[in-house]
């Protein structure tokens, strides 16, 4: 097979569908490269682009896309539910077909120099190409959001890897790097109430939340370091969001890798939380792509009778509730059917 990567960009615009039109169409006019999905949210203002090619195709569309979110995204007006540091705000690259996730560092680092020289857009570096250790998670990178990045760009501390330290006003910030194959995964309760989705997520979540005391003064160990209480959930990212169009809040969570804790996992979890809270789990949905076999292990966990790929595949879309909110379509939603 030849050489295959994956890039799946994040934008800071969901809700204009010439914008969003606009950066896939500079994703569809790089040839070779085929444009996967394009999918917006209203509510986090942020569209998910996937696209998939050979190395040297996905980053010229990738660079391609990003100077069209230049061009058409102002953050200055940007409002949305999902933390971003701007225009384009993450765009990772993920090894699908013999290549190796170095290749795929060497692709974020000339994306990145590309970007910071011709865009004058300052990079960051996250994940595997990460320049340093603290810059490996992405939310510390985007902490304080596109509102505070012109104070960090003055702090040595956060000098961009690659672009100006200089504020850019209408373009914020963009993160780079390469990973495994991240699946969006979020699941919905039947409340509207995003404190307890938070809580639920500070429950699950890997990296789970400083330990309070109970005048709620964070508890410290015998070096003064404070005690943090790990989430349930290996390899997961959560937060609490307010889907405002369905007046109902999720646990919107990044599975960063599906083999430790796959989709089923996390709604049952998920679901096992929320209870202990007094609010239901109504379903969930996958933004962007899965693999195959995340949903194919969620089949066989709800139906463990002999059954064709496709009969798990229903079964893991009426016990995740996939459709509640979206109709789920394995043709488009798992990527080895769109290659």
């Amino acid at each position: 097979m030849a050489p295959i990567v994956e890039c799946v960009p994040n934008f800071s615009e969901g809700r204009s569908r010439q914008v969003i039109d606009a950066i896939a169409g500079s994703v569809r006019a790089v040839p070779g490269v085929r444009l996967l999905s394009a999918e917006p949210d209203r509510d986090y203002n942020r569209t998910v682009v996937t696209f998939v090619g050979p190395p040297a195709g996905v980053l010229e569309a990738a660079f391609h896309a990003t100077r069209t979110a230049s061009e058409l995204i102002d953050m200055t007006r940007h409002t949305g539910e999902h933390p971003r540091l701007g225009a384009t705000d993450v765009v990772p690259f993920v090894p699908v077909a013999d290549v190796t996730m170095d290749e795929c560092v060497r692709l974020a680092h000339r994306f990145g120099q590309r970007v910071g020289e011709e865009l004058g857009i300052p990079v960051y570096l996250y994940e595997a190409a990460a320049s340093r250790p603290e810059r490996r998670n992405l939310a510390a990178i985007r902490k304080g959001e596109y509102e505070a990045l012109r104070a960090k760009l003055n702090d040595p501390l956060w000098r961009p890897d690659y672009g100006p330290a200089v504020f850019n006003a209408k373009s914020g910030a963009t993160v780079t790097g390469a990973r495994m194959f991240l699946i969006a995964y979020n699941v919905n309760l039947d409340t509207d109430d995003v404190s307890i989705a938070s809580e639920i997520a500070l429950r699950v979540r890997e990296s789970g939340r400083v330990q309070k005391d109970a005048a709620g003064n964070a508890v410290l160990d015998a070096r003064g370091n404070k005690v943090v209480v790990p989430g349930t959930l290996k390899a997961v990212k959560a937060m609490g969001v307010l889907l405002e169009a369905h007046r109902i809040a999720q646990v919107s969570m990044n599975l960063v890798d599906f083999h430790r804790t796959p989709p089923h996992a996390a709604f049952e979890e998920v679901k096992r939380q929320a209870a202990t809270l007094g609010v239901t789990v109504t379903g969930s949905e996958i933004v962007g792509l899965t693999p195959l076999e995340a949903l194919l292990q969620a089949g066989r966990f709800y139906a463990p009778a002999a059954m064709t790929e496709d009969e798990l595949l229903a079964a893991a879309d009426v016990h995740l509730g996939l459709s509640q909110l979206e109709k789920f379509n394995s043709q488009t939603k798992i990527i080895e059917r769109q290659l």
